[in-house]
């Protein structure tokens, strides 16, 4: 098999980035923008050992699951991966997914539960961080690039994301206002920053400039707030002047109202902020903080709650637990935490900004007694050493693993297993439709 070869093949699964794979000499051929049951043809891009990467030339036979494609930016964008196949063939692709990987990486041998899935897939993303293009226009990076692909309504969104997304490509455009170039580090735009909350409809709007001015902001305040009303609580100026690809400098400059918007999740008051750590997905957030619950059963334990963000998931026990205690690495997030448990009159809870393995062994040696360690870790995982103090000096009885990588779930599962712990459940929860992403709640019991 070489490069440019066109061959035929035959779609039988799908990988963990959404690409279709068939079979082809007893190789692997991962096809993006296929479905389960395609006949397509394909052109070969690169060849490897053991596997290949190829490119529809043409569909011979659709797949049943094959819907029309509802989106202009579709393929060209690096976002959804499943907008061409039905929502209930995606969510079964992601229920198989999760089970073979715990399957194949953790030797589990239980199937999940059912997975969790919202009402809708469309309009649940309550942030969005859009690069602008040459132009002025907001869009989206092509997969793999930094070339901005223009988005228009994206389908993912509130509509007040794209309201608030003209009113912004109109003033760059009227005023002529230049846009960040990443190989010159020169022009002044470089991102536009949006948030809404779901429970309260409170929006907050944001530009990450390359300067410590925009010109002319008091007349894109006032454009903002006509196209959006009531709604608009905060204006923000970000500062980001580094050549870097973070988005987000430390520096805010509030334009208008202020430097944060409210939210209600599971039932508590949420102050969010330019670098707060938010849920995308507000009400399959609730659904999987919800399930999380369940696992813990919190009533009268004592909680620690590792890579905590700004308190959500234990904040939304703390009603029912004898004490929590959340760590988290980003300061910001603890100034969050903290303040949202005073919002909310909670009291039983302590928030410590550490790296998690560091404050696991300070409160080892302050003798903190556990009976439940919620687990919520970045996509790359638990530290093993982490997980042998969890095992070994917390030794609750519970563990509650939140996930958003079921491949390192599965590793640190099988970890968890040989220090001594079983895994009980656990529910994949579908917080990203049409993307390629699943998150997952388990329960661990000592053995």
């Amino acid at each position: 098999m070489n490069k440019n070869d066109i061959i035929e093949l035959q779609i039988i699964d799908i990988s963990s980035d959404g690409s279709g794979i068939g079979k082809s000499e007893g190789m692997a051929i991962f096809v993006p923008l296929t479905a389960v049951g395609d006949t397509v043809k394909a052109r070969i891009l690169k060849v490897k050992k053991n596997y290949a990467f190829a490119k529809t030339e043409e569909i011979i036979t659709p797949s049943k699951h094959r819907i029309p494609v509802d989106c202009g930016a579709f393929a060209r964008c690096g976002g959804c991966v499943f907008r061409h196949i039905d929502y209930k063939s995606e969510a079964e692709l992601k229920q198989n997914r999760v089970m073979q990987t715990m399957h194949r990486i953790g030797g589990v041998d239980a199937d999940p539960q059912p997975i969790i899935v919202p009402q809708s897939p469309e309009r649940y993303r309550n942030k969005a961080l859009y690069p602008v293009g040459e132009n002025g226009e907001i869009g989206f990076y092509s997969k793999h690039s930094h070339r901005c692909i223009p988005c228009g309504d994206c389908l993912l969104h509130p509509e007040n994301f794209y309201k608030a997304g003209n009113v912004f490509t109109s003033f760059v455009q009227k005023y002529n206002i230049s846009v960040y170039n990443e190989q010159s580090h020169s022009g002044l735009i470089r991102h536009f920053y949006l948030r809404q909350a779901q429970q309260t409809g409170e929006i907050m709007v944001g530009v990450v400039i390359n300067g410590n001015s925009l010109p002319h902001s008091d007349i894109l305040v006032n454009d903002l707030n006509a196209a959006l009303g009531d709604n608009l609580k905060s204006v923000i100026l970000n500062i980001n002047t580094k050549p870097t690809n973070v988005v987000l400098g430390d520096k805010n400059i509030l334009l208008y109202g202020r430097e944060y918007i409210y939210d209600i999740l599971c039932g508590v008051k949420v102050r969010i902020s330019p670098h707060s750590f938010y849920q995308v997905n507000h009400d399959m957030a609730e659904a999987l903080y919800k399930k999380a619950a369940e696992y813990a059963e919190p009533q009268d334990k004592n909680i620690l709650d590792l890579y905590c963000g700004a308190g959500t998931i234990s904040l939304s026990m703390a009603k029912s637990a004898k004490s929590i205690i959340g760590v988290e690495i980003v300061d910001a997030a603890i100034r969050d935490a903290k303040i949202n448990a005073k919002e909310n009159n909670i009291t039983n809870a302590r928030f410590i900004c550490a790296d998690a393995t560091a404050a696991a062994e300070q409160l080892k040696q302050e003798k903190i007694k556990t009976d439940v360690v919620i687990l919520d870790p970045p996509r790359k995982g638990c530290d093993k050493a982490l997980l042998n103090l969890v095992a070994h000096d917390f030794a609750p009885e519970r563990i509650v693993y939140v996930s958003c990588d079921v491949a390192t779930l599965a590793r640190d599962t099988a970890i968890l297993t040989d220090l001594g712990y079983k895994l009980k459940e656990y529910t994949p929860v579908d917080l990203f439709p049409r993307t390629a992403h699943t998150e997952c709640a388990a329960l661990l019991t000592k053995k």
